[in-house]
């Protein structure tokens, strides 16, 4: 599943193709949405919270888009044949006379007010990436981490409500980097180690974002996500892959058995 940096670098792809400009086509293919017509419509911004992706327009309306498991936003040349879009995997379609940018296998798709924006988003934790996390947001994160008890770590980074945007990728990456038990209990850290925790993970997801500016989509190299048999970077053992969450939201979760055991090392 695309995690916050994915959905930082499309949101910003989006934002740059259809901010400020008409739009000249516009079509969503998604129950209860087919009768509404945005053509004419400027988009006023596109950003990202978490997994969530929000395209405003100027009409006071913000198109409300998750990506899921499958999901993408490509953005083509309004000339090119490709922007045509005719594939029935096609969800939703905003084109300006320059950039048609094209939303394939689409998990969510609902239109709103945007002064809405607050309510649809309430439930979630503070988006790891968000301006303000390193002071309110992450008091707010502390805050919901306190309520989560015995729950293995893993499974708590994963949670949306504590935090906004961490997927399977980098919860392993950030336990891997702070020598963590993926499946050590929750209320086992103190504030501090939760607190470097949470910033790792802000860290790792905002490099990936960097380079994703510079260079395109591409994978930052990782330490133990989908290097399941090989050596760790650090003691050589092979990496391992074990289960966050039950049946049917189970996960994989990449970890190194002698870093990060129960007991871990200094």
């Amino acid at each position: 599943m695309p995690e916050g940096d994915v959905l930082r670098l499309t949101a910003e792809r989006l934002d740059q193709a259809l901010r400020g400009r008409p739009l000249v086509r516009a079509e969503l293919r998604w129950p209860g949405t087919g009768g509404t017509d945005l053509t004419g419509r400027t988009v006023t911004g596109c950003v990202s919270y978490g997994k969530h992706l929000l395209t405003r327009f100027d009409d006071g309306r913000t198109l409300h888009t998750h990506l899921r498991m499958e999901g993408s936003w490509r953005v083509v040349a309004t000339s090119d044949r490709a922007a045509a879009a005719r594939h029935p995997e096609v969800r939703a379609v905003l084109a300006t006379a320059r950039w048609t940018c094209v939303g394939w296998r689409l998990g969510m798709l609902d239109l709103l007010r945007t002064h809405d924006e607050p309510r649809l988003l309430a439930h979630l934790g503070p988006d790891v990436l968000g301006a303000d996390f390193g002071t309110a947001g992450l008091t707010t994160a502390l805050d919901r981490w306190h309520r989560e008890g015995d729950r293995p770590l893993c499974d708590v980074l994963l949670d949306q409500s504590v935090v906004a945007g961490l997927g399977t990728i980098w919860m392993a990456e950030s336990l891997f980097d702070r020598r963590l038990h993926p499946w050590a209990p929750a209320d086992s850290l103190d504030d501090e180690e939760v607190r470097a925790l949470l910033v790792t993970a802000r860290r790792l997801v905002g490099r990936s974002v960097d380079v994703g500016r510079r260079e395109g989509l591409g994978e930052v190299p990782r330490a133990v996500h989908g290097k399941l048999g090989h050596p760790c970077r650090r003691c050589r053992t092979p990496v391992a892959v074990g289960q966050a969450n039950e049946p049917p939201y189970e996960r994989p979760v990449f970890w190194c058995p002698t870093c990060q055991a129960v007991s871990r090392p200094a």
